[in-house]
């Protein structure tokens, strides 16, 4: 079972930083698509940002470009969200999630993480 594993959520401060991880299981994974995304109670789940297989390309949500910066480590098999600047709007549960191609990058990812809480107080 090819699974994902995410950390790096907690509770920090408006204007603060903090850094999430996912680390992939399996092989099969390892060139895919990686994604964050995240869900606020009583809204709809949004596109935060999204890395290639290479790590070479990178796309970002409107609402969070130059604050957040998506990257991997393919040896370490792993894909971390840098979040800074941070705002009380950004409170919400963070999941990462992997495809195998770079079409519909909003939606039908085929392996998703746990998800893990980001509060951000004013």
């Amino acid at each position: 079972q090819e699974q994902l594993v995410e950390s790096g959520g907690g509770l920090v401060q408006a204007g603060g930083s903090l850094r999430l991880s996912c680390a992939a299981s399996g092989r099969t994974l390892s060139s895919y698509v990686k994604g964050w995304f995240r869900q606020a109670p009583g809204k709809e789940r949004e596109f935060v940002a999204a890395v290639s297989g290479s790590g070479i390309s990178t796309l970002y949500a409107v609402s969070v470009k130059g604050r957040f910066t998506i990257s991997r480590d393919n040896a370490k098999n792993t894909v971390y969200l840098q979040m800074n600047s941070l705002k009380p709007e950004d409170t919400a549960v963070y999941y990462c999630a992997a495809k195998s191609d770079w079409r519909n990058l909003y939606d039908y990812y085929d392996y998703w993480g746990q998800g893990t809480q980001v509060t951000v107080s004013s």
